[in-house]
């Protein structure tokens, strides 16, 4: 009878704590429908280890001033926006026929994430690990004042042993150096790695660090940023990480292929800025200023109007993903996608269906190679929905493809850190530079025709051929996508 006792409290406790974890996901939270509910399946099927998942994936980040700014911070950040909102009523401020044909795109992105347009900008692109690299290494050489440099993935590598060494040799000049990396992204790297660069006078902080070693209460959130800024004067943004494999040095991946800008001009000031906030979040020590933010006014470098947009599971918006989106809902002749996952929301798929039922060319071209099975698959079924509507999938086979770039109309181009997943658009704090410059945007035309050569079209009747066994795996994958 006792035992009896106990196992009826015991059912009765589990169900009333699931019942409070319940209340939690629904009206504490307030996440999407399709969330909720999700959750609170998990919380009926699994009770008490479904909270357990919760806590480790699916908590939501504090969204108010996540970031710790005071009122001070907020007018200095908040000033620039509105200055340059007032600005976007002038004619003479958007004055070319470019910017202009674009107002709306560029409007929405200051409103949405207080993302600046600075008009003298010059931008070299990479597309070879090799290449980036070396103009890094030379970029860290001739460092005067600080290096800031922030990566998702830093490998234990040879490449990360070069990018280390250089980095205290700067810091024992007196160069001001920090690193920071993600703690799940890096998760092979720890700060005995760079023992001589802090003790050289380098800073080395980890974005969301694991408790104890063991417990990452944030393992479902990532910063996936990829930035590096010298001297205020030059930035790098884009796809490259650091490791060996971004050299094409890792014999399952092969070549990498992927897409890195090098900015120099005004945008750098707003990158440095996304920096110094992250930083900041880190170390709870940093304070905003104008010197920090933006360590030189005078630019005046090049000709590329440029706007770097952030996004991240602390803003109730996503940033990127509208920016995704009203770039295809903005294009009247093509839509030029390369990205590693294509696993799209309804609201993504729904404005490619459209750009294509508007006569628009729209062309998506994913690896061939997967780095993931489930992404593979999962690739494969939200691309092949589009294949009907008439999309052309194109799967590139010279390795692996890394890049984020979205191109429309050869004339504005987005480059960043951004896959289009639910991940990067929910979970990921990600930056991704929309360039506005048609001879960027053309030479990014011409890396997409060049890799159009070294990949296989994905036809409609093809696809339809598919095994029993293919479109079951795309069935799974597609139903787990919310979690790749």
């Amino acid at each position: 009878m006792e035992i009896q006792n106990i196992n009826t409290i015991l059912i009765a406790l589990t169900t009333v704590l699931n019942i409070l974890f319940a209340i939690v996901v629904i009206f504490v939270e307030r996440r999407d429908v399709s969330s909720t509910w999700a959750w609170l399946l998990v919380l009926f099927f699994l009770p008490i280890l479904g909270f357990l998942v919760y806590i480790f994936l699916g908590r939501q980040l504090k969204q108010k001033n996540f970031y710790k700014l005071s009122e001070e911070e907020r007018r200095f950040l908040n000033e620039a926006v509105n200055v340059q909102m007032d600005h976007l009523t002038r004619s003479d401020f958007l004055h070319n026929p470019l910017l202009q044909r674009y107002g709306d795109l560029i409007k929405m992105n200051m409103k949405s994430s207080n993302a600046l347009l600075s008009n003298d900008n010059d931008v070299k692109i990479f597309h070879h690990g090799k290449d980036k690299f070396d103009a890094l290494f030379q970029d860290i050489q001739n460092a005067k004042i600080e290096i800031n440099l922030q990566y998702y993935i830093i490998q234990r590598d040879s490449l990360a042993v070069r990018l280390r060494d250089e980095l205290t040799k700067k810091a024992k000049e007196g160069i001001r150096v920090r690193v920071l990396y993600d703690e799940v992204g890096s998760r092979r790297m720890n700060r005995s790695f760079f023992k001589e660069l802090i003790e050289s006078g380098g800073e080395v902080e980890v974005f969301f660090p694991s408790f104890l070693k063991l417990i990452n209460f944030r393992i479902n959130t990532r910063n996936h940023r990829k930035i590096c800024i010298i001297d205020g004067e030059i930035a790098y943004i884009g796809g490259f990480n650091i490791g060996n494999e971004y050299l094409g040095l890792v014999k399952k991946f092969g070549n990498w292929r992927d897409t890195h800008l090098r900015i120099l001009g005004e945008a750098v000031n707003h990158i440095q800025g996304r920096f110094v906030l992250d930083w900041k979040q880190a170390t709870n020590q940093e304070t905003i200023n104008h010197e920090a933010y933006s360590m030189n006014q005078e630019r005046h470098c090049g000709n590329s109007a440029i706007q770097i947009i952030a996004s991240g599971p602390n803003s109730t918006t996503e940033h990127l993903k509208n920016m995704y989106l009203k770039l295809i809902m903005s294009a009247q002749k093509s839509v030029y996608i390369q990205t590693p996952y294509f696993i799209p929301d309804s609201s993504f798929m729904d404005a490619c269906k459209i750009a294509l039922l508007s006569g628009v060319d729209v062309r998506i071209m994913i690896p061939s190679k997967p780095d993931h099975p489930f992404v593979y698959w999962a690739n494969l079924a939200y691309a092949g929905e589009l294949l009907s509507y008439g999309a052309k999938i194109l799967l590139y086979e010279n390795g692996f493809l890394h890049a984020k770039t979205i191109l429309v109309d050869q004339e504005v181009a987005s480059v960043g850190t951004t896959n289009i997943d639910m991940r990067s658009f929910r979970l990921n704090f990600e930056v991704n530079a929309l360039i506005n410059d048609e001879k960027i945007a053309h030479d990014l035309y011409d890396l997409f025709v060049e890799d159009c050569n070294h990949s296989f079209e994905l036809t409609l009747s093809r696809y339809q051929e598919r095994s029993g066994f293919v479109r079951f795996k795309e069935s799974i994958s597609r139903l787990l996508s919310p979690i790749l």
